[in-house]
């Protein structure tokens, strides 16, 4: 799959990683990518492999169409983040851009997808979709989250239009899609029935034998939670077949980054460290 993708992506924007197990360590043993893409590798060999995909410029301008395929191999452990959050440049000819992510793993495997939260400007336009295969005890978790914009700025939810598209198979059926769109001609969304006061949304997914604990006492813990007025962050959680659902909502993406952080120490013990600790 990664060999194909490679040929027919270049001149665009495109990156892939392989692990596969080497020794009995998680290893990478292909990478690769096109700019703008860049893909980092700080932990490339180890109990879990760690990765991160950047950009030229820090994010993506009008036009841009980049993608990343990943293949974690049996028994592999691989962490995907970002270098930072990803911009969407203004795009005053509205030109949109977009990205694909088609990630594949193999018994065994778990792959901690957790990129930093997007930010799309003032008059700008992105779509994403993110496709993740996993055999049947594969363990995935999956943190997909945007902000308002620019608050400090002055820009907020002031992006032309913005949609994002994850589905998670397992053994080749699907067992988990969440589609989201915002676009203004749908209502104002700094509305309270859409964004509100908030000015950072975020989905985390821990779906897989693997993740099938932590995520029990996950629903747990936020479950017993008190419901308080006027938080700076509100958090749900909802049992899935496979794992949990948990969505958080706050008033800034610091916020939201500290509450994600929260739970995802939870999943540090299966990458044998913790890749958090020295960013949030």
């Amino acid at each position: 799959m990664v060999a194909t993708a490679q040929k027919n992506a270049i001149g665009s924007g495109y990156a892939s990683l392989e692990v596969s197990l080497v020794f009995q360590e998680s290893t990478v043993t292909s990478a690769f990518a096109t700019s703008p893409m860049k893909l980092l590798t700080p932990r490339s060999r180890g109990q879990s492999v760690w990765a991160c995909t950047s950009s030229f410029g820090g994010g993506l301008v009008a036009g841009d169409q980049t993608r990343l395929d990943l293949m974690i191999g049996c028994e592999t452990k691989c962490f995907m983040g970002t270098q930072a959050s990803t911009k969407i440049y203004r795009n005053p000819h509205n030109r949109p851009c977009g990205h694909v992510t088609e990630a594949r793993l193999e018994p065994g495997a778990l792959l901690i997808f957790a990129p930093d939260a997007i930010q799309a400007f003032a008059e700008s336009s992105y779509s994403q979709t993110q496709t993740f295969h996993l055999a049947a005890d594969a363990g995935l978790v999956l943190v997909d989250s945007f902000s308002a914009g620019r608050v400090a700025h002055g820009e907020r939810w002031a992006f032309d239009r913005f949609s994002t598209r994850n589905e998670v198979f397992i053994a080749d059926q699907c067992i988990f899609l969440d589609a989201l769109c915002l676009d203004p001609t749908e209502g104002d969304f700094d509305s309270p029935c859409r964004g509100g006061r908030y000015n950072c949304i975020a989905l985390l997914a821990m779906l897989g034998t693997p993740l099938q604990a932590i995520a029990a006492h996950s629903v747990k813990r936020i479950s017993a939670r008190p419901v308080e007025r006027r938080s700076a962050t509100v958090c749900s959680a909802s049992p899935h077949a496979h794992g949990a659902v948990v969505r958080v909502a706050g008033e800034s993406t610091e916020a939201v980054a500290g509450e994600l952080r929260r739970l995802l120490a939870l999943c540090a013990p299966l990458l044998g460290d913790d890749p958090w600790k020295r960013r949030w």
